[in-house]
């Protein structure tokens, strides 16, 4: 299991979901990814790509403004 930290504060819709499903493409079953984000819409965007890739949405909080996912690749 790798765990991999992706920045991407300052970004605005679509970018954020975009990058998130471009990692998760290169990730093996069982890697986590911890996505920080800024823009308020990744807090909708990125939940929906999980719906729709079946990775697993293991934590999502907000804290000063960022937005912190960490996924782990089903």
């Amino acid at each position: 299991m790798t765990a991999k930290l992706i920045d991407l504060r300052g970004l605005k819709c679509p970018l954020p979901v975009l990058r998130t499903r471009k990692a998760l493409a290169g990730a093996l079953p069982g890697d986590v990814l911890v996505v920080h984000c800024t823009d308020p819409l990744a807090a909708i965007d990125i939940p929906a790509l999980l719906a729709q890739t079946g990775d697993a949405l293991e934590l999502s909080l907000v804290e000063d403004g960022v937005t912190a996912f960490r996924i782990r690749k089903s």
